[in-house]
C-alpha cells in the first residue's frame, strides 16, 4: 500500500496521469493500475476520470491527507533507523520566501559542520506555496512570515524580525535623507515584488494606509531582478532590510531606513507538527533554537 500512495501523492502534485507516471518512474497504465488497486483496497473510489486527470473524490482527498502522514512516518523511521548505523545523512529540503534567502546560509553552514552528510535543497517560493510545499512533503522546512498569513497546522520557531529599505540612486528624490517615510515612498515610481508575493502586500498595505496606493513602474518575482534594475540608478524599490544588507551595491545606491512607522514583521522556521519528527528536522529545529538569538540581534 505504501507503493500506491506514493502514486495518489504524484498524482496530487502533478495533477496529471502522464507527468505523475513519469514522477514516479513507472508506466502511465502501471500507475492507473496502482491507483485502481488502491480503490480496490480502500472500497471507494479516489480519483474522478475523464479523457484527462479532473480531480479528487472526497474520499480521495482524505485518503490523500492519511497517505501524507503515513508516507511522512515511513521516511522518518527509515532516516532514523539509517541514522542510528551510520549518522545523520540524507536530504534536507528547505523553502524560503524571496526576501528570506539571503538569511538561509546563517542556519545551513553551522548544520553542515555538524552533519556533513547532509545534502541541502533550498527553494524559493512565496509564503503560500512554502506552506503547500511541507504540508505535501515536498520540503522538510520553511522560512517565512509567522505574523501576517496563518501558517496552519505547522510548528514555529522564530529566528528574526524583518524590517525595510528603501533602496534608490543618490542622486534621485529622496536619494539623499537619511531616512523616509511611507508617505513619501508613495510619491516615487517604484519596481516591485508581484501580488502573489507577501512582501509586496505588506507593502501595499503602508502605502494604502499612508495615502498611496502602490502602482509599480515593475514588477517581479524575482528580487535579483529588482534589485538589478535599483543598481542601474534608474529605479527605485522597497525590500526587506535582509535582502539589502547582503546585495553589493555601488556607491551611488543608497539603502535608506523607512520610519513613520518603523515595521517589522516575524521570521521563522516552519515545520510540520507531527511526532515523531524525522532526524534531520530535529537535528535543523535544534540548530535554529541556536542561531536565533544571533540572528534577532543582528538583523
Amino acid at each position: 500500500m505504501i507503493d500506491r500512495f506514493e502514486l495518489l501523492m504524484a498524482l496530487a502534485k502533478e495533477r496529471h496521469f502522464g507527468r505523475a507516471a513519469e514522477a514516479c518512474g513507472v508506466t502511465q497504465p502501471t500507475l492507473s493500475a496502482g491507483l485502481k488497486q488502491l480503490e480496490e483496497q480502500l472500497g471507494v473510489r479516489l480519483v474522478e476520470r475523464g479523457s484527462r486527470f479532473i480531480g479528487f473524490t472526497p474520499e480521495g482527498e482524505r485518503a490523500l491527507q492519511w497517505a501524507r502522514r503515513v508516507i511522512g512516518d515511513v521516511r522518518a523511521m527509515r532516516q532514523e533507523i539509517a541514522g542510528m548505523r551510520k549518522g545523520l545523512s540524507g536530504h534536507l529540503r528547505i523553502a524560503a520566501i524571496p526576501t528570506a534567502m539571503p538569511m538561509l546560509s546563517e542556519l545551513t553552514t553551522p548544520f553542515h559542520e555538524k552533519h556533513a552528510d547532509v545534502r541541502f535543497t533550498l527553494i524559493s517560493a512565496s509564503s503560500n506555496e512554502v506552506l503547500r510545499l511541507i504540508e505535501n512533503l515536498e520540503a522538510d522546512a520553511g522560512v517565512t512570515y509567522l505574523d501576517n498569513d496563518p501558517v496552519g497546522r505547522l510548528k514555529t520557531l522564530p529566528l528574526y524580525k524583518e524590517g525595510y529599505r528603501f533602496i534608490t540612486s543618490a542622486s534621485a528624490p529622496l536619494g539623499d535623507r537619511a531616512s523616509v517615510t511611507w508617505e513619501e515612498i508613495g510619491r516615487v515610481p517604484l519596481c516591485l515584488l508581484t501580488p502573489d508575493m507577501q512582501n509586496r502586500r505588506i507593502v501595499d498595505k503602508q502605502l494604502q494606509e499612508a495615502g498611496h496606493p502602490a502602482l509599480p513602474m515593475l514588477e517581479a518575482n524575482s528580487t535579483i531582478a529588482l534589485l538589478s534594475h535599483v543598481r542601474t540608478g534608474k529605479w527605485a524599490s522597497v525590500v526587506a532590510k535582509p535582502l539589502a544588507d547582503v546585495f553589493a551595491f555601488p556607491p551611488n545606491i543608497r539603502s535608506i531606513p523607512i520610519e513613520a512607522p518603523e515595521v517589522l514583521h516575524q521570521m521563522g522556521l516552519v515545520v510540520l507538527d507531527r511526532e515523531p519528527m524525522t532526524p534531520i528536522v530535529t537535528a535543523l529545529m535544534q540548530e535554529a533554537r541556536l542561531v536565533a538569538p544571533g540572528l534577532a540581534e543582528r538583523i
